[in-house]
């Protein structure tokens, strides 16, 4: 059924009774076109609603490179709908040109109880759900206020979620918005390894992540190692940019994204974020501190509250011989370390980074706006 023929849509009231049927959408490629930390809390989620016996689906862009995206290319075209949909991750994968416009197809499909929007196009995306019928969740996961596509307090979202108290008081400050505060959630098991210690590690060396800061430290710091992983996919061109600016550094090792990021965490005795953008939270570093893994990283934005006791917090705009400083400190000091690695399992442990209770907060806002969408 295309889009203009479509009825509007209302949530089905065994959505909010029995099990709820929840839509993830944004303008955020999703695995395996795309990865990082929004499509791991994304994936995370889906999993615990749907061992909790509810129904979670995703729509996302489609990029359409490599072989899966040619496949997903030739089905859409093939087809009559806006959208293709795949279970390689385990639930249902939407996946579109233009994701508001295949909100209406998306709906026809799966019947959302609710929409939890988030990131890229959020608000033309929203505004499509409510045009079906279907209350929506706004998700902030950063402060990049220009990738909205509008303002977020127009769209009648019936309920607003923030990563962090920092992005919280931004989208406050900002909109007026009051939102829940809730960190991205993630399974311990999926991440908590026994480190062996060999690396400093950065995921994800990009240049809003501080690539530039992060090899500058590496050049100082000759007789330690650097593993730099691969977090947001890099286009051929940007992998030789950075091939080539750790060239002369034969300290540093770049991999491409692993496939099970407990083989990078296993390697890793320091976590190196040094960001230089706003994180909205910086999600590497609750997953680096399951495994006691200390982090060393920036003070901007939200990741001060990721890292905690669990690391140090450094101004990106100290002199890099500040950072490099602090990591050898870290690095060769056996007491040290270990007092830091100690915190780290503290703050992943404590009672409020219970992923169980995050996801009891994130259910309880989905399943209030759904409730009030089929009042």
């Amino acid at each position: 059924m295309s889009a203009a023929n479509l009825p509007e849509l209302a949530p089905p009231r065994d959505a909010v009774t029995r099990g709820l049927r929840v839509a993830f959408a944004g303008g955020n490629g999703f695995p395996p076109e795309d990865g990082g930390g929004v499509q791991s809390s994304t994936d995370d989620l889906a999993r615990r609603l749907i061992a909790a016996g509810h129904d979670a689906a995703v729509l996302a862009p489609l990029y359409g490179s490599g072989a899966f995206g040619l496949m997903a290319r030739t089905r859409l075209k093939l087809g009559r709908s806006r959208a293709v949909a795949d279970t390689r991750m385990g639930y249902r994968v939407f996946r579109a040109w233009h994701p508001d416009s295949a909100v209406a197809d998306f709906c026809a499909a799966v019947r959302p109880g609710v929409a939890v929007v988030q990131c890229h196009g959020s608000v033309p995306i929203a505004r499509s759900f409510r045009a079906e019928g279907v209350p929506v969740v706004l998700y902030f996961r950063n402060v990049e206020f220009g990738e909205l596509g509008g303002d977020p307090a127009s769209v009648g979202a019936s309920g607003f979620i923030a990563n962090s108290r920092f992005t919280a008081d931004r989208y406050r400050q900002k909109f007026g918005l009051d939102c829940t505060v809730v960190p991205p959630t993630l399974d311990p098991s999926r991440y908590a390894v026994d480190s062996d210690g060999s690396y400093v590690t950065m995921i994800n060396p990009v240049a809003e992540k501080g690539v530039g800061l992060a090899i500058e430290i590496a050049a100082r710091c000759p007789e330690i190692p650097f593993l730099f992983v691969e977090s947001w996919l890099l286009g051929a061109e940007e992998e030789a940019r950075l091939r080539a600016a750790i060239a002369p550094y034969p300290n540093i090792r770049f991999e491409r994204r692993a496939a099970d990021v407990r083989d990078v965490y296993r390697r890793t005795r320091i976590l190196l974020a040094p960001s230089t953008w706003e994180e909205a939270w910086g999600r590497v570093a609750s997953e680096a501190q399951c495994s006691g893994i200390p982090v060393i990283g920036s003070t901007r934005g939200g990741l001060p509250e990721a890292i905690g006791p669990g690391g140090i917090a450094l101004d990106p705009e100290f002199p890099v011989e500040t950072w490099a400083e602090t990591l050898r400190s870290v690095w060769s000091d056996p007491a040290r370390h270990d007092a830091l690695s100690a915190a780290a399992r503290a703050h992943a442990a404590r009672p409020e980074a219970s992923a169980e209770k995050q996801f009891d907060v994130f259910l309880s806002v989905v399943r209030a706006a759904a409730r009030a969408g089929a009042a």
